[in-house]
């Protein structure tokens, strides 16, 4: 059980999150102190909102670190709370880019897309060393602007996000391994029975494990991989990913603890839409199945399409409740 599937899981979650880590903090590096900016100027309204944080997180690879900063904002005075629900919402359709790209199935170019970008990153290092910043850039513009070299960021940071993605890949290729010997054990046989009973064991499990490890895509990837090797029926993925939608509110309910109570407000509010899109799609993820079956032929990219019909749909049907203006009176009262 050790080497058939502890260590795989552990070896390929552990490739995982480092390279999602290494592609969102290289990422945000090289956006700087331009995303609060961003934020601050295309948030005027919920739908313009929605658009920018969606923007952002396909870009930044994190929908957390959206939301975390949108909380930060809020409790600082720079945005308001009404702002930030379209911000929030576009975070959960931006994720979606991460795992239509792991439902590619392009486990089989990691490496080499490793390798290219290690070199690329290397090579950067010829034009000479980045230094920190001054005020007002990010973290190495500054140094980088004075040598006249203007792409020397982008191309350091892009070949930083493109090995993190690499490392994604190849983590996922390590943990679909696993599927036979899941087969094999009856504890997960047991599992697979219950949940095939009620779907809200997969719903739980996704939401209890991103909630432990801090990111949704990891525990969908997961998913994906099990379904792939036919460890898991699609249906039950799509709800882990249901679940995973959820748990991942744990990072911004424990940023909100320490913001302001209009900074808790956009966190609560997190979790409501969240948890709102998965009672609402609860009852249809049979159907949900059979249409993503029509959009792909794989278990992988069904599960995927799957994740980006509940997103898009969710934020879509919660977008005019943004408009309301309890919301306004809510902000008032926190003040």
């Amino acid at each position: 059980m050790i080497h058939a599937i502890i260590l795989p899981v552990a070896a390929g979650l552990t490739l995982f999150l480092i390279g999602m880590k290494l592609m969102e903090s290289s990422l945000q590096a090289w956006a700087g102190p331009r995303l609060q900016q961003w934020l601050e100027r295309f948030t005027r309204t919920p739908v313009r909102g929605l658009i920018t944080g969606t923007v952002l997180t396909a870009a930044l690879q994190s929908s957390t670190a959206i939301t975390v900063i949108a909380i930060g904002l809020v409790g600082a005075g720079v945005l308001s709370f009404p702002r930030t629900l379209g911000v929030i919402l576009g975070t959960n359709i931006g994720t979606c880019l991460t795992t239509e790209l792991i439902g590619l199935s392009l486990g089989g170019i990691g490496v080499p897309i490793l390798l290219a970008s290690a070199s690329v990153w290397l090579s950067s290092w010829l034009a000479g060393p980045l230094k920190p910043a001054a005020q007002g850039l990010g973290l190495d513009q500054t140094a980088a602007l004075r040598r006249g070299h203007t792409w020397l960021p982008s191309v350091r940071y892009g070949s930083l996000a493109t090995a993190g993605f690499a490392l994604v890949l190849l983590g996922i290729e390590i943990m679909q391994t696993i599927g036979p010997a899941l087969q094999s054990r009856g504890l997960f046989a047991w599992f697979v029975h219950q949940a095939q009973t009620s779907l809200l064991w997969g719903i739980l499990a996704g939401a209890a494990v991103t909630a432990l490890v801090h990111s949704s895509a990891a525990v969908i990837a997961m998913a994906m991989g099990l379904a792939a090797g036919g460890g898991i029926p699609v249906e039950l993925g799509i709800a882990i990913t249901i679940g995973a939608n959820v748990g991942t509110c744990a990072t911004a309910v424990i940023a909100g603890i320490s913001s302001s109570r209009a900074g808790r407000y956009v966190a609560w509010s997190h979790v409501l839409l969240n948890v709102g899109g998965a009672i609402l799609f609860y009852p249809w993820i049979h159907q949900l199945a059979s249409l993503s079956e029509l959009l792909a032929h794989d278990a992988a990219s069904q599960i995927a399409r799957s994740q980006t019909i509940f997103n898009i749909v969710g934020s879509l049907v919660a977008l005019p409740l943004c408009y309301l203006s309890m919301w306004k009176r809510l902000e008032f009262r926190s003040q």
